[in-house]
């Protein structure tokens, strides 16, 4: 297999043109961008259809919403567990080599859904779920740095945001996917409940809702496996810029992976990401029930709700993406995080449609947040760059533990609208970070790929 490491592409010299105006991508790699950028839309997918999953296992296990958290405990904790060794892969074999594996990955848990449900074992989703995670995690540190660094440093926040752009649109397809083909309509009444239960047909009917999931995984897991064959015909070359071992690191000479542990850009941009997925998750996998609960939709009707709070972070990623040509990324980035600030307080402040409205208003403004800090994190990283963004990779735990998190504030207080605190203190973290990382100075010259976007 020919990869990007073992290629042997010199590295590019001085750019000739007009250095005001680098091109987004450069010419001859947009087929190489458009095929990368596929992947953020595959990974939309199942990430936004466990919203609908939380749901559904509520009804078909009967699950406390703190036993349902686990479905994003168990597919976060695969983002993490898995984050360094796609990295260590990745520094030996190359980016190809990452992609590779992440189909082969994503393909086999979307297909274990189907074993999952024939025998009705909530743990066995939840190794499925874990499995499409880690496969996940390859493509992610695989995708993320690899578009980054695809063309010019000054247009790799421009780049990233553009691909992360199509990452809303597979979202989108993942929960109208699950609310039309998962969630069947049906909500039992409690008299509706103990009548099936005299006839010994409610077991019968909660397995019914259980396998109602594998369709829509089936059909993924064989996307997925089109994608791998022609990812694996597809030549990747090496990305120059980062490959570059004739210039320093840092004024310093930095170079090894403990240098990471002296780069405070670095370590801001890992604790950020932490609090920026766990809030974002935690919002999303708690809307449905949040509508359920103070605005009485059906869940159906939630779903569709849901999708329209996920087209407003899809139109907020290409509005972003232009903003920043006359906005620099964290300027942007610390007015999104004070306004989603307020806009979660209103949703524990005022529950009901004012609070719903607010929260689905909310995933405009997350719209540039994971990108622009994960350019502002590799920034200068050289050939640390893989490594270092499998760390920021692996900070997506959040996603897990806060929304774990809301649900024990759930549980403590017996009301949904309380624990929308928890993503009001990450917004407020947010806010501080890019205060933080606007007065810190990291060094352009020897740079590998990732710099600040003025």
């Amino acid at each position: 297999m020919k990869t990007s490491a073992t290629s042997t592409h010199a590295a590019p010299g001085p750019a000739t043109g007009p250095a005001q105006h680098p091109a987004l991508v450069p010419s001859g790699r947009w087929l190489l961008f458009a095929l990368t950028t596929t992947l953020f839309f595959l990974w939309g997918i199942p990430n936004n259809m466990n919203d609908v999953l939380i749901r559904q296992f509520m009804k078909s296990f009967v699950l406390t919403r703190l036993d349902a958290g686990l479905v994003q405990f168990a597919f976060y904790l695969g983002y993490f567990v898995l984050a360094i060794p796609a990295a260590l892969l990745m520094r030996r074999f190359g980016y190809k080599s990452g992609f590779l594996v992440g189909l082969a990955l994503f393909s086999l848990g979307c297909f274990l859904f189907w074993p999952a449900a024939l025998v009705n074992r909530f743990s066995l989703f939840l190794t499925a779920l874990f499995i499409i995670a880690a496969g996940l995690s390859f493509l992610e540190t695989a995708a993320n740095p690899f578009i980054a660094q695809l063309g010019s440093p000054e247009t790799a926040a421009r780049r990233l945001n553009l691909a992360q752009a199509f990452n809303p649109l597979g979202a989108i397809s993942g929960v109208l996917a699950g609310t039309v083909f998962i969630f069947s309509g049906i909500e039992l009444t409690p008299a509706q409940t103990a009548l099936l239960r005299a006839r010994h047909a409610y077991t019968a009917y909660l397995h019914m809702e259980t396998l109602r999931v594998v369709r829509p995984y089936l059909v993924l897991s064989v996307v997925t496996f089109l994608m791998l064959l022609l990812f694996a015909v597809t030549r990747f070359p090496a990305v120059a810029l980062e490959s570059r071992q004739d210039v320093p690191l840092q004024p310093t000479g930095w170079n090894s992976p403990a240098s990471l542990l002296r780069a405070p850009h670095f370590l801001l941009a890992v604790a950020a990401q932490f609090a920026y997925v766990g809030a974002q998750v935690g919002t999303w996998s708690y809307f449905i029930p949040y509508l359920i609960e103070y605005t009485h939709l059906p869940e159906k009707s939630a779903g569709y709700l849901l999708t329209a709070a996920l087209v407003a972070f899809g139109l907020g990623r290409f509005v972003s993406a232009w903003l920043m040509r006359f906005v620099q990324p964290m300027h942007l980035m610390t007015l999104y995080a004070g306004t989603n600030l307020l806009l979660a307080a209103l949703g524990v402040l005022a529950p009901g449609w004012t609070g719903a409205i607010a929260l689905l208003v909310s995933s405009f403004f997350m719209s540039l947040m994971y990108p622009t800090i994960f350019v502002r994190g590799l920034r200068g990283l050289g050939p640390l760059t893989k490594l270092a963004g499998s760390a920021i990779v692996m900070s997506i735990v959040g996603g897990a533990v806060l929304t774990l998190l809301m649900g024990l504030v759930t549980q403590s207080t017996t009301t949904l609208a309380p624990a929308y605190l928890v993503p009001c203190l990450a917004y407020l973290f947010l806010f501080v970070y890019c205060l933080l990382d606007q007065r810190l100075h990291v060094p352009e010259s020897g740079s590998s790929g990732i710099v600040p976007t003025h």
